[in-house]
């Protein structure tokens, strides 16, 4: 049998630590998944997903991704229920995150650009290198992101190969 989940979303909100009679770190939280279509109206929908992590990830996930981070799980499907106060039968089905990743830096989030992200404070120039060891820091070039859209061809702007059918081997 085979029960493997792999989410990417958004937090909806912080997470939720607790810990139980034996001291078990568990948090609970959920994602807000984008659909990969878009409704009658061009808009792209979510889905809400409950999610629970146990124990060093829990506190983990707590203290460093809060809402509106971007992140990844992984883990599993399960399904509980339980009776609740007008004696109805309620069930729940949840994630169980085994790990999470958080796919964005802090600058990102908190609305900066991530190439303008400066680990600790460090300057990335080499720290004056080019004298002692023949370094020499130059300055970047803007990087050009690039295209990844399916009208272009991904081999340049060659012309389509010409086969016939006989040529196939099928």
């Amino acid at each position: 049998m085979i029960n493997n989940v792999v989410l990417v979303g958004r937090m909806t909100r912080d997470a939720e630590l607790r810990y139980t009679p034996s001291n078990q770190a568990v948090a609970t939280f959920s994602l807000a998944v984008n659909r990969n279509f878009k409704n009658q109206n061009g808009e792209r929908e979510a889905d809400f997903i409950n999610c629970v992590i146990w124990r060093q990830q829990a506190e983990n996930l707590a203290n460093w991704a809060k809402k509106g981070t971007l992140i990844g799980i992984t883990g599993r499907i399960q399904t509980r229920n339980y009776e609740n106060q007008q004696g109805q039968r309620v069930y729940v089905t949840e994630v169980i995150a085994d790990n999470f990743q958080i796919l964005e830096s802090r600058a990102t989030r908190e609305g900066g650009s991530a190439g303008s992200y400066n680990a600790g404070g460090f300057d990335n120039s080499f720290g004056g290198a080019s004298s002692a060891g023949g370094f020499s820091s130059q300055p970047s070039q803007p990087s050009q992101t690039p295209n990844f859209s399916r009208d272009e061809s991904p081999f340049g702007n060659s012309n389509p190969m010409d086969i016939s059918d006989d040529d196939l081997p099928f």
